[in-house]
């Protein structure tokens, strides 16, 4: 006697989502050293409506997080320029982000998530 499909629960989703979602996480959060918080903010709003896409939503909110904060960070350095600390400040905001970046993808890469020491969790 088999089971009706209605009464089959549905399967959980997968903690670190498929090789298409793990790859995509990478890149997505590889592209905040060059795009910045576009490509974080795109891969966001065309999956957080997906709960299959639940990993893949995550990372990118993970990204997209950080990205802005770097962006704020950016800003302040840009306004402290007039006082000429904001010049040394500038270079140090962005090395964090290239370091944070790579870090962020080969953590996403081996151990299938990524979660950043420094940023301000704005999306939720």
């Amino acid at each position: 006697m088999s089971v009706p499909p209605e009464a089959v629960p549905p399967s959980p989703p997968a903690a670190a989502g498929g090789s298409d979602d793990k790859s995509l996480a990478m890149i997505t959060h590889l592209s905040g050293i060059v795009l910045g918080f576009i490509l974080p903010l795109i891969i966001w709003l065309m999956n957080k409506d997906n709960p299959a896409k639940g990993y893949l939503t995550d990372e990118a909110k993970e990204a997209l997080n950080f990205q802005i904060t770097i962006l704020i960070g950016i800003v302040v350095c840009w306004i402290l320029m007039f006082v000429l600390i904001g010049f040394v400040l500038i270079f140090i905001v962005l090395l964090a982000n290239l370091v944070f970046c790579i870090i962020a993808a080969v953590a996403v890469s081996s151990k299938g998530s990524y979660r950043y020491p420094i940023a301000l969790r704005l999306i939720k």
